[in-house]
């Protein structure tokens, strides 16, 4: 039991940290935790990870609304996007062979984590802040379109790659865009969970399920509260750390596994 506590908890932090410092799906963490160091079944560690991110990344949008660091109106439009293309991709998907989907997520994130570090984004571009607000609306939508497409063939990296298009793409500040990733990803992640549940069954281990739950929330509610009090250099180089350092746990996990 201890084992299962210790596992749980260092999941939790880690997916609560990426999650409410960057957007970064628990799946990406949660899932290869469970699988390698508990023996939970790979199906049903994604479903967990998932249901973890709802709540998780419910508590940090609040946190960053609170702090005027979301896009609502263009965040609605681009999950719409986002939900339908990765319906879209995982249809096409399905006549593709198999593939390991993991080496996906762990590049995003080492890529996303050198970005931060060598190229910070210390505020919004001049492209974003005077385009009209139907460009604005189509460029939410062309962008949610690519990253459903990507999560939907891919089955990972979502929440990373959504950072990056806000970021890149669309020109957003860093806490805009952080805050508008994780508000997308909370609706993402509730029709990720219960479909994923509705398909595979129930959980086997409720105890796993509620632990990763509530470490995960703990986690991201204290780092969404960090993010939006640090300084946009701070949160840039914390960032960027961050999710290098988590993009090798990831990977040692994996080599792990093999």
């Amino acid at each position: 039991m201890l084992a299962k506590i210790i596992v749980c908890l260092l999941a939790g932090a880690g997916a609560g940290f990426g999650t409410g410092l960057a957007g970064l799906s628990a799946a990406a963490v949660i899932a290869p935790m469970l699988v390698t160091f508990l023996n939970v079944d790979a199906y049903e560690a994604v479903g967990i990870a998932l249901a973890s991110d709802v709540l998780a990344s419910a508590a940090s949008a609040v946190t960053y609304k609170k702090n005027n660091n979301i896009d609502v109106k263009n965040g609605l439009v681009m999950l719409f996007s986002v939900l339908v293309f990765t319906f879209v991709g995982s249809y096409a998907a399905s006549f593709l062979p198999q593939a390991t989907m993991g080496g996906f997520s762990m590049f995003m994130t080492l890529f996303a984590g050198l970005k931060f570090i060598f190229r910070p984004v210390m505020e919004a571009k001049e492209s974003n802040k005077n385009r009209s607000k139907t460009k604005a609306a189509v460029q939410s939508v062309v962008c949610g379109m690519l990253v459903g497409l990507i999560c939907g063939f891919v089955g990972a990296g979502g929440g990373m790659m959504m950072l990056l298009v806000l970021v890149s793409v669309l020109g957003y500040e860093l806490k805009t865009a952080v805050g508008t990733s994780v508000f997308i990803m909370t609706f993402t992640a509730l029709t990720g969970a219960v479909s994923h549940f509705a398909i595979g069954g129930g959980i086997t281990d409720y105890s796993i399920l509620i632990m990763c739950i509530i470490f995960t929330l703990i986690g991201a509610m204290l780092t969404a509260k960090f993010a939006n009090k640090a300084s946009p250099k701070v949160m840039n180089r914390t960032l960027g750390f961050g999710l290098t350092a988590m993009s090798i746990v990831m990977i040692v996990i994996n080599l792990i596994k093999v």
